[in-house]
């Protein structure tokens, strides 16, 4: 008998899915709390499976579908999202079951092809496409660019289960599978973080998908993400669906976060100068020395804030390479909305300055002022940091009143 159980969701679905307890890092965004790879066995004429998982969890994903059904016995195979963590099993999986169909959205079936050089019939169902299982129906939903051109959510009607593939999910590797069974606090956190380094620069998107389901009178009692816990409770539901908006809206947070580095201490000094002139105001604020915080710690900090304050010493006429490293993943990312503001210290040409404010301005970030420093900040100097730090917290505060 396996030890890798399936686990019962509804009436006719089971969680057959993967923990990945020891990831760390995916493509560049540091996973503290590991993840899971969510794959789904629907029970009916047509069983279907929804999702492979990451290629190198075969034997457990094997032995959770066969805790349900025997697998040679799957009729169809239904690919959201051809990125290689859910689909990394379907070219073995497709040889081993031989499935009657295997579905994905048109631009999904060119990533498979492209992605693993077969031959395989794969059916492109449309948007709004809807097929029959036998007792059920799913209709099939294309959300291109959340956050590939080929993804879609597949939504089975009767039990109003929707499949959403990376949206609403986080990479979060627990023992329990809902998120009513997940620590409230964890839970927002890793949402909020999954959201700014995953779907960040796809919010307009975001906007859309959130006006297509309530257009369509979707209203899911389920929402089976394909990373992290699932959600069931309808508290938790509207709280996700109310997130993604407040998220994708990035409207003005009365919340500023600081990111430097320094060399000899002398930015890190100015750092904690303007952070108290912000505090002072009554604003929240956040400091993050980039030697202990990873570029996406700092991109979840930026979607929760509405400032963004960036110091820098100079080294070779520029920035910090490691600044240099956070800003074009941020950049990358397009938060909108925000102000800002660059500090730093030097020892004889004081290049970081420019650049800062060159890097922010390209991001579309109001900077509203700076402050440089020729070695070791004096009392002057610290001053003009707090009355920085006093001016990014009042515009804040004026932003937010709107």
């Amino acid at each position: 008998m396996s030890e890798f159980k399936a686990v019962k969701i509804s009436d006719r679905v089971y969680w057959v899915g993967v923990v990945d307890w020891a990831l760390r890092n995916f493509h560049g965004y540091t996973t503290h709390r590991g993840s899971t790879y969510n794959a789904y066995i629907i029970l009916d004429e047509k069983i279907t499976l929804v999702d492979t998982v990451k290629a190198p969890f075969k034997e457990q994903f094997i032995a959770r579908i066969s805790d349900v059904v025997d697998p040679k016995k799957i009729s169809y195979i239904i690919s959201n999202h051809a990125e290689m963590d859910h689909s990394g099993l379907l070219p073995y999986f497709v040889e081993y079951v031989k499935p009657e169909k295997i579905f994905a959205s048109p631009m999904g079936v060119k990533a498979l092809k492209e992605q693993f050089h077969w031959d395989e019939n794969v059916v492109a169902v449309k948007d709004g496409e809807r097929i029959s299982l036998g007792n059920t129906h799913i209709t099939f939903y294309e959300t291109r660019m959340l956050h590939w051109p080929d993804s879609m959510f597949s939504y089975l009607e009767e039990e109003k289960i929707l499949f959403s593939q990376d949206a609403f999910g986080m990479h979060l590797a627990t023992g329990t599978l809902f998120a009513d069974e997940v620590d409230k606090c964890v839970l927002e956190y890793e949402a909020a973080t999954y959201y700014a380094n995953i779907l960040l620069p796809y919010s307009n998107l975001v906007l859309n998908l959130i006006k297509k389901l309530k257009n369509l009178g979707i209203s899911p009692s389920i929402i089976a993400t394909d990373h992290g816990p699932i959600y069931r409770k309808p508290e938790d539901i509207e709280w996700i669906l109310s997130s993604y908006e407040s998220w994708a809206e990035q409207k003005p947070q009365k919340r500023a976060v600081i990111i430097y580095d320094t060399m000899w201490g002398s930015t890190a000094k100015m750092a904690h100068a303007i952070a108290d002139g912000i505090a002072r105001e009554g604003v929240e604020v956040n400091v993050l020395h980039i030697e202990g915080a990873h570029r996406s710690d700092v991109a979840t900090e930026v979607l929760l804030s509405g400032a963004l304050i960036v110091g820098s010493p100079t080294i070779n006429n520029n920035i910090f390479p490691s600044v240099a490293d956070v800003l074009t993943y941020l950049k990358g990312l397009r938060p909108k909305n925000l102000i800002g503001a660059v500090f730093g210290s030097y020892g004889w040409s004081g290049e970081s300055i420019k650049h800062l404010r060159e890097w922010l301005e390209s991001m579309g970030v109001e900077v509203i002022g700076e402050v440089g420093s020729k070695y070791v900040p004096d009392t002057e100097i610290l001053n003009r940091c707090r009355d920085l730090g006093k001016e990014v917290a009042l515009k804040l505060k004026e932003l937010c009143k709107t």
